[in-house]
């Protein structure tokens, strides 16, 4: 009997006209209000209309169904789940069952964990798949052999984009998406997750220095983890600072929150302060990145 596993994503909207419908579902059914809504409608046009995500999503999950398929082959079944767009994780979940799976290995295709993000899909998916179905979840897998090696491979390739000369007054800055701050009151590991894969990663980049900032805070009244990168980047050209490497490590592929927050507005406020901001290339469905997927779920497998 093969194994399942089953990849999750937050997901995005396909097309323009499936927006409202999207948003509607992350606030759990409340439609959101039209400025709300013109708000997301304006950030999606900016990079294009609609998010890449999708794509890039589905080309990783391929990428790892192959790479499991050659280091074990028939041994596991890849299908993917989505929190927010169809096909949406509990459909995918109650697949395996119908097709009478006994085990089935969760992943989420974020580096980092948190009660408020990736717990919630390994929830989600637990009650979907049943008591039946043994379910081994995969936590943080930011420190597996060969990620913080691949990234630290993408910081050097953008400083490298910046003249000798300027390296004394740049400095690289890793960031993830922020979370409300009322996670922090039970424990929940995420910053120190964020701070222990950066300071890793920037020891194998050879950095003198970095930093660490959050990022894509959502439109609520709670207040959220910060500081946010914005005001990161406008404290960093006050201290002198004329070139900044962005590393968004908390996220793997092309998407609104690298596309927009880092490449337009991130872009737009050091282009009006006098930084020149440099991104580092996202993984996407890198070969290198989606083998250690594949090795993240074998070792879970065992």
């Amino acid at each position: 009997m093969k194994t399942g596993v089953l990849v999750m994503a937050y997901g995005t909207p396909t097309t323009p006209e499936d927006v409202e419908a999207y948003y509607t579902r992350i606030r759990h059914g409340h439609a959101p209000s039209p400025e709300l809504l013109a708000d997301l409608v304006r950030r999606y046009n900016a990079i294009g209309g609609t998010s890449p995500l999708a794509e890039r999503t589905a080309a990783q999950v391929a990428g790892l169904a192959r790479a499991l398929e050659r280091l074990a082959p028939g041994a596991y079944e890849v299908r993917f789940g989505s929190k927010y767009e169809p096909p949406l994780l509990e459909e995918t979940a109650a697949s395996f069952r119908e097709d009478s799976f006994n085990l089935v290995i969760g992943l989420v295709l974020a580096p980092h964990s948190s009660s408020m993000s990736t717990d919630q899909y390994m929830s989600r998916a637990r009650e979907a798949l049943g008591p039946e179905i043994e379910f081994i979840e995969i936590g943080a897998w930011y420190d597996a052999p060969g990620f913080l090696e691949l990234i630290a491979r993408r910081v050097n390739d953008a400083l490298a984009t910046i003249p000798e000369s300027r390296r004394a007054t740049t400095e690289v800055i890793f960031s993830a998406h922020s979370l409300p701050e009322k996670i922090l009151s039970h424990g929940d590991r995420y910053p120190d997750q964020l701070l222990d894969s950066a300071t890793r990663a920037a020891r194998l980049a050879g950095l003198d220095r970095f930093d660490i900032a959050w990022q894509s805070a959502g439109r609520t009244s709670d207040p959220w983890i910060g500081p946010d990168i914005l005001s990161v980047l406008r404290e960093k050209r006050a201290q002198g600072l004329t070139d900044v490497v962005s590393c968004p490590i908390g996220f793997v592929a092309d998407h609104l929150e690298v596309l927009f927050d880092i490449d337009v507005e991130a872009q737009g406020v050091a282009h009006e302060i006098g930084l020149n901001l440099v991104r580092t290339a996202s993984l996407n469905d890198d070969q290198e990145f989606v083998d250690i997927l594949a090795q993240v779920v074998r070792e879970a497998a065992f």
